[in-house]
């Protein structure tokens, strides 16, 4: 197991690892349709998504935090 130090660092890898995947996908399939190079092109675009997207997450978590904790009221 990973120790719990790691956590917003696994957290932020977990979520840009997902993200990026996803949306390079349905971006690449939405502006060249379903090519047959498709997957090719989806790999390339979710790398360099990956790249962007994994320091972005580690930059944005704390300050999406802190504005979803002003917004939702504890019970």
């Amino acid at each position: 197991m990973i120790p719990a130090k790691f956590r917003k660092i696994v957290f932020a890898m977990t979520m840009a690892l997902l993200m990026s995947c996803v949306m390079s996908f349905v971006i690449s399939a939405y502006n060249l349709g379903f090519v047959d190079n498709l997957i090719q092109i989806w790999l390339s675009a979710w790398m360099f998504a990956f790249i962007v997207a994994f320091p972005t997450v580690l930059l944005v978590a704390p300050i999406v935090h802190k504005v979803v904790n002003t917004l939702v009221k504890e019970s």
